[in-house]
């Protein structure tokens, strides 16, 4: 049929492709821009409160062409705002990297430490968050023919075991969402997520360094999840695994197990 692609798409070259990541000042987002970057794209990193980091992480970049912004992911105007900026300064968005989110400790019994408002809070950066930002950029990369999006997610959404029920809730239905927005942005966007465990970057309030080194002594290869090991996944991701879509690859050193 006229309309099916012959396999063999081979690697993924970044030389001269556009990437927004969305929380790209800390943590995950930071590494896979440093990465990104080495890979020879340029670099939208997307900041909330983070102006300063972000600032000097674009300084010391490889290559050229990137740039920082403010990107609070639950303001689908702003969002929206970005992707034209994008659009307007660059042409073009090849990959989008939804590395925001936020979540706070709260014991899975302690069902009334878990308001309302918390609740809603977690669901709206989590969930909605990242499908806001795909829905601003689709537009962008369906004119490439070939993008991709990358989700953050983590381990919890199939373990139901992390910080709190309701960051576990959201990212079980970031899951879903990355294969309800494959199916329906092929061919021209792939849609994937990379799982991991607990990350040593201090993103949890409250679990400290050696909560972390417990669990990694947990699992079967006892090894500390590092940002730039989620990174690699990433642009693994983007780069190699182009046949892919839909799907959620896990960086857990077999916690899951």
């Amino acid at each position: 049929m006229d309309d099916v692609r012959s396999g063999g798409l081979g690697v993924l070259p970044l030389h001269g492709k556009v990437a927004v990541v969305t929380g790209g000042s800390s943590g995950i987002g930071a590494a896979t821009v440093r990465r990104l970057a080495e890979h020879g794209a340029s670099v939208v990193v997307g900041f909330h409160r983070g102006r300063d980091r972000a600032e000097e992480l674009v300084e010391k970049l490889a290559g050229s062409g990137h740039s920082c912004v403010s990107l609070p992911i639950d303001d689908s105007a702003r969002l929206a705002e970005v992707a034209r900026l994008v659009e307007r300064d660059y042409g073009r968005c090849d990959v989008l990297v939804n590395s925001a989110g936020w979540t706070q400790k709260v014991p899975h019994a302690d069902l009334g430490a878990l308001t309302d408002t918390l609740f809603d809070s977690l669901m709206r950066v989590n969930v909605r968050g990242p499908f806001a930002a795909v829905r601003a950029f689709a537009p962008l990369l369906r004119n490439t023919g070939d993008g991709i999006v990358v989700n953050v997610s983590s381990i919890s959404g199939t373990t139901a075991s992390g910080s709190n029920i309701a960051y576990c809730a959201a990212k079980a239905a970031l899951d879903n969402l990355t294969q309800s927005l494959a199916r329906v942005l092929a061919p021209e966007v792939r849609v994937v997520g990379v799982a991991p465990a607990a990350v040593d970057t201090g993103f949890v309030p409250g679990r400290d360094r050696q909560a972390v080194l417990d669990q990694a002594s947990a699992t079967p290869l006892r090894v500390v999840v590092d940002p730039d090991d989620v990174a690699v996944a990433i642009v693994g991701a983007v780069t190699y695994f182009r046949v892919s879509t839909g799907t959620t690859f896990v960086v857990d050193g077999g916690k899951h197990l």
